[in-house]
């Protein structure tokens, strides 16, 4: 485990919430299994943010899907940085795709795609969804099967 000794946030019992998305830091770790491909899948259930015109809170299902190419993502960092939304005001389409872009800034993965499952705003759920290109051959790639809104339970 040399490589694990330049993390910040695994194993720190100090670790705070970031004030903000932008002052969040993601890392990354080398991939013990980089000869495969193979999905690397994090479910948010309980993902949220704040509307940036009331300030009302908003709540989202999150699913992101990735292969990695040589980097993963550690799972403590993206805990993190996914918190530090709870204070921020921003569209759905704004959370959905920052996230995806932090993410492939710190990994470079082959593929990525993510799925925003939100909760109704104004009577309207607003799914917000986004993937880099195809998926490499042979690996495999499960629905995300996330409900279209019906109480999403």
């Amino acid at each position: 485990m040399p490589y694990y000794h330049d993390l910040r946030y695994l194993g720190a019992t100090d670790a705070a919430l970031p004030a903000s998305p932008q002052e969040a830091e993601l890392e990354a770790v080398p991939d013990p299994h980089a000869e495969l491909d193979y999905l690397v899948r994090f479910t948010v259930p309980e993902f949220t943010s704040l509307c940036p015109v009331t300030g009302q809170p908003d709540f989202a299902f999150l699913m992101i899907d990735y292969v990695p190419d040589g980097l993963i993502l550690e799972s403590k960092s993206l805990k993190l940085f996914l918190g530090a939304f709870r204070n921020c005001g921003a569209f759905h389409e704004d959370c959905t795709l920052t996230i995806a872009q932090r993410i492939i800034g710190a990994v470079v993965p082959k593929w990525l795609r993510i799925g925003g499952y939100w909760h109704p705003r104004g009577g309207i759920p607003v799914d917000v969804f986004y993937r880099t290109g195809e998926p490499p051959p042979g690996v495999w790639i499960p629905d995300q099967d996330v409900p279209s809104y019906r109480g999403r339970g």
